[in-house]
């Protein structure tokens, strides 16, 4: 597709589902951390799919079912040259969890014995914490966690302490936190445990909208992140690994497709990635994923993330002037969440007042309860951004949140 000015009302037109109301007022849509809405060109991309081409992939000579698999092919093309990445090195998923969970059953098993220690983060996610935890309670591995400091940014020396350490083989990190909004210089960190020998994850589920990721030039050893947050279909997501790691890692699936031959005495597994894409894949979804690049590799990131910052900053200095507002994550350069609570205000009451005025918001832990512990609430309202909403949505969210105020309080 052809590069494109950025132009939010042009944009907009673009998401049928924009359209539509809310609890009868027009939908003002800011849960976008938990899912994007979907552009017609990837739902037309679905549909024309399932219309026109739906057949399997890997295994039919005819003509439908190879134009099928070079739609696959095509969606797996596109994918890798957004991140820089070869096509081997892309492997698909349903989404961040199971690419998560892929990584640790896979790779963590083969790089990690009894008595060696790994990093997460405070601020990850459950889904970049539990298949760490399945894993090292079965092999003897211990997790050791790197504080979030009060701004919301990671305890750097912590991590540069820790990282030096003879038995740290892995870190698991989030490039952006979904609750927080802090932007991680994953870069230097990276660099940093490449130094001494550290193996990195990065879950870049929220970034993937908002930034760009070079995966070569980074140079962690794996990047995952889910379709539906960055414009996609659900039930699709990518995990980018380097060559060699790949190359070492067993299957996390068996079945049809991912053998190069199958016999009572033994099987032996096909090359990366079709190693890891065991029975019939998520076509259809791979499609949509492709197509939701295609549709972002059209504007420039640099004028996404501006829009979202002007929007962001509209929203928290609009709330600020709230008695008892309390910003969760204000560290310079975050991404454009909102997460917050007032004080003597449930966010989930919150959150209905908002529901009742079109305004869709998230409220509860994110997702994040080691993080919630940490910021000392059980629960906090977030509003997330996306290149779709509109300045007069942030002063409207402003508003009605005051409003709320005023009738909670």
């Amino acid at each position: 597709m052809d590069s494109r000015e950025f132009c939010v009302e042009k944009i907009r037109s673009d998401f049928p589902v924009l359209s539509r109301e809310n609890r009868g007022k027009p939908l003002v849509f800011l849960d976008n951390a938990a899912t994007s809405q979907k552009p017609a060109y990837v739902i037309d991309g679905i549909c024309e799919y399932y219309r026109s081409y739906n057949s399997n992939v890997h295994r039919g000579i005819y003509e439908l079912a190879e134009d099928a698999e070079g739609l696959y092919h095509r969606a797996r093309r596109i994918i890798s040259k957004r991140f820089n990445a070869s096509e081997n090195q892309t492997v698909f998923v349903r989404g961040a969890t199971e690419g998560l969970n892929l990584i640790a059953q896979s790779y963590g098993s083969q790089i990690l014995g009894k008595g060696d220690k790994m990093i997460v983060t405070e601020m990850e996610h459950h889904a970049n914490i539990v298949p760490w935890q399945i894993l090292c309670e079965k092999i003897g591995v211990t997790i050791i966690v790197c504080p979030t400091l009060p701004d919301g940014s990671l305890d750097s020396e912590w991590l540069t302490k820790n990282i030096q350490r003879d038995d740290v083989k892995l870190l698991a990190l989030t490039a952006v936190s979904n609750t927080l909004g802090t932007v991680n210089p994953v870069e230097k960190i990276v660099n940093e445990a490449n130094s001494f020998d550290v193996k990195t994850v990065i879950d870049g589920a929220q970034c993937v909208p908002h930034q760009t990721f070079d995966f070569s030039r980074i140079d962690c050893d794996f990047f995952t992140f889910s379709g539906h947050k960055v414009y996609g279909p659900m039930g699709i997501g990518v995990v980018l690994g380097k060559s060699e790691s790949l190359e070492m890692m067993s299957p996390y699936q068996g079945g049809g497709d991912m053998i190069e031959e199958v016999s009572f005495e033994g099987t032996t597994f096909a090359p990366p990635p079709q190693r890891f894409e065991a029975g019939t894949p998520n076509v259809a979804g791979a499609i949509g994923l492709g197509k939701a690049i295609e549709y972002l590799d059209q504007f420039d990131m640099q004028q996404i993330s501006y829009h979202e910052q002007n929007l962001l900053q509209i929203a928290s200095s609009g709330l600020s002037q709230i008695n008892g507002f309390k910003e969760h994550g204000t560290t310079q350069g975050k991404a454009a969440v909102l997460s917050f609570t007032i004080e003597g205000i449930h966010p989930h009451d919150l959150a209905t007042f908002l529901d009742a005025q079109g305004i869709a918001i998230r409220t509860g832990h994110h997702c994040c309860q080691p993080l919630m512990k940490c910021l000392g609430v059980d629960a906090t309202a977030r509003a997330s951004f996306a290149m779709y909403n509109t300045e007069d949505e942030a002063a409207l969210f402003v508003n009605a949140v005051s409003k709320a105020v005023d009738i909670l309080r």
